[in-house]
This record gives C-alpha cells, structure tokens and sequence, in this order.
C-alpha cells in the first residue's frame, strides 16, 4: 500500500528544509525523505555550518594565544579537538531547531535512500523495509558531494577532502590545499590562522576571480601576510603518499604540471562537487542529470516534468545555503499556485576567509565589459572609529554607482563583519536607492556601517566632476 502526500522533499538541506516548510505553511501535507541519520544536510552536517564555526573558534583570541605558545604542536592538537567538539555542539543545536520546526508543522520525516519508480511513486527502502510514496509533487534537494578524481588516493587523513575535516585527529604542521575556490579558500585562510604552513594551489590567475578584482588583490595581500603560500596558475597532475621514513616527516607529496614538487603533512582537495543524483533513478521520473548530477530547472526551479522541482547545490550555481533556501521557497510557491515575490537575482556572495569578503550585484570588471558607465568609491574601515577600535587597519567598502542613474550596481566589502554589512548594500539595491540616499542618512556611531556614507560622499564628489 502506498502513503500519499501532497509534497515529497528529497533531502533536508537548505533548499529542501525551505520548501518543506513553505509548503506546510500553505495547509499541505508534507513528508521528507532523508538519507543520513540527521537532517541539515550539507549546510548543518559536513559544510555551512561546521566550517563557520571553525573559523569563529579559530579566529578567537583563545587560537592566537595557542598559536605563539612554546608548545605549539602538543597545543594545537588540544585546540582542533576543542574547536572540533565545540562545533559538534553547535550541529546538534542545529538539528534539534530543525526537528522542532518540522514537529511544529506536522512534516513527517522519513530516513532511508530514495528511488524513482515512476513521475508519481518514489520508493524508500527504510530500516530494509521498502516504503512506496505517491506525491502529488516532487522536490529534489539532495544536495552535493566533493569531487573526488580517481587518481587521488583520499583516506581522510592524509589526503582529505573537505567533509573529512570534522574527523580530523590531529593539526598537521603543513597542508597542501588544492581549489582556490569558495570552500578551498576558507579552509585555506582558517589552516594558515591556526598555524598550519598551508600551500594554496589554484589553476587561475587568482583566487575567487568572481569577486571584485580590488577586494581579490586585499584579500590574496593579507593571505600572504599571514604566512599563506599561494602557487597561482598552477595544476596538480600526481599525488602520492608518503611513508614515515621520508625526510622532514612529509607524509604527502603533490607534483605539479610546472614540474614543482610540493610535500605537506596533508592534502585537501577542493576542486568542483558532484551533485547527488546517482541512486535517484532519475530515468523512471522522466529526468536525466548532466555528467555533474545536476538537474536543469527553468526560473521557478521547476524540471522538464512539471509536477517536479529541483532546488540547492543539484542544479548548480550558485550553490549557497542561501540561495537555496530562497530556491525551496520560491518552488514551493509555484508547485501550489502561491503567491511569491522575490530578488532572487540579487543575492549577497559571504565568503568566511579570514579576513571576510561579500559582494553583491556587478563588479568593476563585469560593468567594464558591458560598457555601463560608472563611478566607484571606497571607504576604508581605518577611517571610522570603529574600525580603530576593533583594530582592523585592511577592510574596506566600496561602491559602485551608475554614472547617469546614480543608482547602487554593486557594493563589496572586505573585513570584520563584511558578511554583515553587506546586508545595507543589498536592501538599498533592491529598492533601487541612489548613492545620495546613503549621504543623507543617518549611521549610529561608531559602527563600521558608516563606510557607506563615506563611500558615498567620495562617489557623489566624483560624480559632480563629471
């Protein structure tokens, strides 16, 4: 016999908590199916959430006190299991939030793998027995896993990637980090932080090449003086491991097309994700996955069956805990006919590298080659007493603003709380608010969002030049 259900969400990530949610919020019935013990997905179990907690931990003082201990090693290993298991803390918060959410809203949860039988039926084998599900529709929000190339021996010690991180034993002295990407780059900035001798390899010019080329220079700059060591341009061809008899204790060698060779403690690969969409049987839905397992969607993340929808890290860019949670909402809506407003093309990028960088609409670059004209501005962090008082001499916000509108293109920032501040930037975009509006307002003080009436005096000077 099988169970019917107005909603059927497959994964309890970002995207899938969302879309269950909105959907019980419109009176239907919704189940969830997911595969690991726990729900949260990704964003609450191996990525988001984890990672960010680890950079809070070892950004604090408590980490730098360690770092310029005598005993550095002894204590660094104390440090990672602290921070490991302050993270776990703050997971298992996390899943009694979402638990409580889904109890609150009557969503039943189902653990077990999920297969397609048709358009209508998805089976669910459930403790090793199979349980038939008819929905009157489907979201799929299973979410991503690390790439892992063949000829990478991973063992999730020594040659790692980065869901392996929460069970790391013990801080290696060196680690190569491979993927100047988002997830690479974090991982890279929090290693260097607590005092690991990391070698970041990235195949491009620079690293993150979608952000603003000015914050990219900022960002690669205070890299490089934490000690970071950046090989740009650069591919790794060969990976082996090491015996412990190899000099200087290396455990893991990595050679490059340039020919270099690079040996570290460890190796953490970052380089592209795989959606998770091989034991779906996508092909008796009627779907079909790209060599990546991503799903094409159309712009209310409905598939080519129409009673389907695909939300999160398995349709792609851009593949952020936000943006998915807006994509579940947004689907939700349009499966049963909600109204549903959104700027979902206008969405904030938080990059949690240490220094923090956010951006959100155009950069300098992309506005050059559409030829739009514009004006930028900066207002450096130094320049506000807060930003004296918190010590932070680097960060900086800058604005971009259309020369003839003076409407906002784009905002980026880098420093404390960028992440944060860029939350301004968006609201003022979003309304389609000129530059002015930010001279005129008022700013409590002292706060570090006092940058945008600065940047906006110094762009509003320029603009009147013209």
């Amino acid at each position: 016999m099988s169970d019917m259900v107005d909603a059927c969400v497959i994964g309890s990530g970002a995207g899938g908590q969302k879309a269950a949610l909105a959907a019980a919020k419109l009176g239907k019935r919704v189940l969830v199916i997911e595969r690991e013990a726990v729900c949260g997905g990704a964003m609450i179990n191996t990525g988001t959430v984890p990672s960010k907690a680890l950079r809070e931990i070892i950004q604090s003082e408590l980490v730098q006190r360690v770092r310029r201990s005598s005993d550095a090693a002894r204590r660094g290993d104390e440090l990672l299991q602290y921070a490991l298991e302050s993270t776990r803390r703050i997971i298992s918060a996390e899943h009694r939030v979402i638990e409580e959410q889904f109890r609150r809203q009557g969503i039943e949860v189902i653990r077990g793998e999920a297969r397609f039988r048709s358009p209508l039926e998805i089976e669910v084998v459930e403790g090793g027995r199979a349980r038939t599900i008819v929905a009157d529709k489907f979201f799929i929000a299973t979410g991503s896993s690390p790439a892992k190339p063949t000829n990478f021996d991973f063992d999730g010690e020594h040659i790692l990637t980065s869901d392996d991180v929460l069970r790391m034993r013990k801080l290696p002295r060196s680690m190569i980090i491979v993927g100047g990407g988002v997830i690479g780059t974090e991982y890279a900035s929090m290693f260097t932080h607590a005092g690991v001798e990391v070698t970041l390899v990235e195949g491009k010019s620079r690293l993150l090449d979608f952000i603003d080329g000015q914050i990219g220079e900022s960002l690669q700059y205070q890299l490089r003086k934490a000690g970071m060591i950046l090989r740009l341009s650069e591919s790794v061809v060969r990976v082996r491991r090491l015996d412990e008899s190899t000099p200087g204790g290396a455990r893991v060698e990595a050679i490059l097309e340039s020919g270099k060779t690079l040996r570290g403690d460890a190796l953490m690969y970052c380089v592209g994700r795989q959606g998770n969409t091989a034991s779906l049987n996508l092909e008796s839905a009627g779907l079909r996955a790209d060599s990546r397992g991503r799903i094409s969607v159309n712009s209310s993340y409905q598939t080519q069956v129409d009673h389907m929808y695909a939300i999160g890290d398995v349709i792609g860019f851009p593949a952020l805990a936000s943006t998915s949670m807006e994509q579940g909402r947004i689907a939700a809506c349009h499966a049963f006919g909600a109204r549903c407003e959104s700027f979902d093309s206008l969405f904030p990028y938080g990059i949690y590298t240490i220094p923090e960088v956010s951006m959100v609409g155009w950069t300098e670059e992309r506005l050059t080659a559409e030829q739009i004209p514009f004006e930028s501005a900066v207002a450096s962090y130094h320049e506000t007493a807060r930003g004296q008082m918190i010590g932070d001499e680097q960060g900086l916000l800058k604005l971009l603003v259309h020369q003839d509108s003076h409407t906002i293109l784009g905002v980026h920032a880098i420093g404390t709380s960028a992440t944060e501040l860029i939350h301004i930037g968006l609201t003022a975009m979003a309304h389609k608010a000129t530059v002015e509006y930010f001279v005129n307002a008022v700013f409590n003080y002292p706060t570090l969002a006092e940058c945008y009436k600065i940047a906006a005096m110094n762009a509003v000077e320029k603009l009147h030049r013209l």
